[in-house]
């Protein structure tokens, strides 16, 4: 019986205006996100504040998915519009020590001790529900204010699903806005479970796509 290989950042395809990037553009890969995500409800009630946000996806993209994972930003006129990142399947999500330290300051930098308690039930409620199974991470999807509207987020994602659908490797992801779901679903992403790491929370939505023939 012959092993199934499962998608790699080399099945990518490449595409006009989107890069590959690596840990040199981590700083990068953090304002994008922190600027997607600076209205996102689920986010705001975990950080408190933007610059906390903005600490935790440096953290992320410092120490863990640019060196780890695969990352992409998408520019147009010099200018840094979108940017993805995720974890391949075998990567290892495990974060080292300096990654811990900066994400736990992102926590009590507001909220003290409350804030570290809100993220470690956040980590722990999702980690309950990452599926075990081999499949792709979407960790982060994100446009800046000035790009959105324009369909920037669909060409970052689209050459990653083909190449998961060419591999016949899922796709898991959670998402934190409910303005999203449409978006999500249009690509193919189901409902897998609702995420309430703290009652009264807002929620997360964990969503799986399946490959498609």
């Amino acid at each position: 019986m012959s092993k199934t290989v499962l998608v790699s950042a080399a099945d990518v395809a490449g595409c006009p205006s989107v890069s590959s990037v690596g840990v040199a553009a981590a700083a990068q890969l953090a304002a994008i996100t922190a600027d997607a995500f600076r209205d996102d409800p689920f986010n705001n009630w975990l950080f408190k504040q933007p610059r906390n946000m903005h600490k935790m996806f440096a953290a992320m993209a410092r120490h863990l998915y640019a060196p780890r994972g695969f990352c992409q930003i998408l520019s147009e006129g010099g200018e840094d519009l979108a940017a993805t990142m995720w974890m391949m399947p075998g990567g290892t999500f495990a974060p080292p020590l300096r990654s811990l330290l900066s994400t736990a300051q992102a926590f009590v930098a507001d909220d003290g001790v409350a804030g570290l308690r809100r993220g470690l039930a956040v980590g722990r409620a999702m980690d309950m529900q990452h599926p075990s199974e081999p499949h792709v991470y979407l960790f982060s999807v994100g446009v800046v204010a000035a790009g959105r509207g324009r369909g920037l987020g669909r060409r970052l994602l689209e050459p990653v699903l083909s190449a998961c659908d060419r591999r016949a490797t899922p796709v898991y992801l959670e998402n934190s806005n409910p303005a999203n779901c449409r978006f999500y679903h249009s690509l193919g992403f189901e409902r897998r479970a609702m995420i309430e790491p703290v009652a009264g929370c807002p929620p997360l939505e964990a969503m799986w796509r399946e490959p498609r023939s």
